[in-house]
């Protein structure tokens, strides 16, 4: 879709600086036919935070907040806000404090993007009264929104089942920064042997990759098993465990052999992405998956559990598997397939999430807006 000559006025109201984000948020300010402006429902003093699924304070080494116009919704009068604005985005709904905005969006008359994690996969929306109350409560929310930013087939899935008609919903996938991560990962090969060194890895020895955080619905635990289990025809692959949960000291145990990182900061991901030969991410109920993009972007081939909401649309057999959740033996299976075809594996996934960057999120947004001056 070709730029419009008239220049939108985009509110954006979201949780949180988010580290995925930033780069997206500079890339649309860089628009000339967006004047975005981003409100925060929360920040963090030098962006430093206690993430409870790490289980450690966190503080994130790239820049959360410059480079876009923002501002704390607790400096600033929403009403005020909402009204200088032509079309309001939200990012979820999931707060009384976002559901008030969408409310004042809604009276004001602008229009109303929404954009959010949901699929069934991970929320569903289960059966009885508690089912039936959830779906009243979401219906009642999507009455106040006009069109919706799907983040996938998973997520689109998700607004089509409850009742919204297929042209409000317009594609904006979740990406990460695929330029940055894929050229941090060529930085990092210079350096690869010495990372091996330092994580007691020999050289001819290959590498599973799990990053995240540790705790149950992420399953790393299955992770441990299969590769404890599978048919290994020469030398077990190493495995690595990036990042810190709950869950830690229990793999401790169960893993031995395994290393265990802790927590490492995003601009230091790169490297491990590009040490390991496969990354896996096992998960039950996972919304999407953004560490998959991040390994993709680096050039790392990925198994994924068929509960990962981004399996549909990143992984095929060419890029790596898909798997049952909680089947040891596939996951077993699937590691002996993918470790020795993984170099061509690699190669098919940098290509194939180049498809799936912010190039295609700004043509969706814009198409978004374009729809929204419709109804103005």
């Amino acid at each position: 879709m070709g730029r419009s000559s008239r220049v939108t006025r985009l509110l954006y109201l979201v949780s949180h600086p988010i580290q995925y984000q930033a780069p997206l948020l500079r890339r649309i300010a860089d628009q000339s036919d967006i004047d975005l402006r981003v409100l925060f429902e929360r920040t963090h003093p030098d962006n430093r935070y206690f993430d409870t699924g790490f289980g450690r304070e966190v503080k994130w080494d790239v820049d959360l907040i410059d480079g876009y116009e923002n501002a704390p919704m607790a400096g600033v009068d929403i009403k005020r806000e909402i009204g200088r604005a032509d079309v309001i985005w939200l990012h979820g709904w999931q707060t009384p404090r976002m559901r008030s905005c969408l409310r004042q969006a809604k009276r004001s008359g602008r229009p109303v993007l929404m954009r959010g994690e949901n699929c069934d996969l991970a929320m569903p929306d289960g059966s009885g009264v508690r089912g039936w109350l959830k779906r009243k409560f979401v219906n009642k929310i999507f009455k106040s929104c006009d069109f919706y930013l799907a983040i996938g087939s998973e997520n689109r899935r998700y607004y089509l089942n409850r009742g919204v008609p297929p042209p409000q919903i317009i594609d904006m996938p979740y990406a990460v920064d695929n330029e940055a991560f894929g050229n941090l990962a060529k930085y990092a090969k210079k350096n690869r042997n010495a990372l091996r060194e330092k994580l007691g890895i020999s050289p001819t020895r290959r590498v599973v990759l799990f990053a995240g955080k540790l705790q149950s619905r992420k399953n790393p635990q299955l992770l441990a098993k299969a590769i404890a289990s599978a048919d290994w025809a020469i030398e077990e692959p190493a495995l690595i465990f990036v990042g810190d949960g709950e869950s830690r000291a229990e793999l401790e145990e169960l893993a031995p052999d395994a290393i265990f990182t802790g927590f490492v900061n995003q601009t230091e991901m790169p490297a491990y992405y590009d040490l390991a030969d496969i990354f896996v991410l096992p998960s039950v109920r996972e919304p999407w998956g953004l560490a998959v993009n991040e390994a993709m972007a680096c050039g790392t081939a990925a198994i994924v559990s068929d509960q990962v909401g981004c399996a549909a649309d990143l992984i095929d057999s060419g890029n790596g598997r898909i798997v049952p959740a909680g089947d040891q033996i596939s996951l077993s299976k699937a590691l002996v397939v993918c470790l020795n075809n993984s170099e061509e594996m690699g190669k098919a996934a940098q290509q194939r999430i180049l498809q799936w960057g912010f190039d295609q999120d700004i043509e969706g947004l814009r198409a978004a807006l374009a729809r929204a001056a419709t109804l103005t």
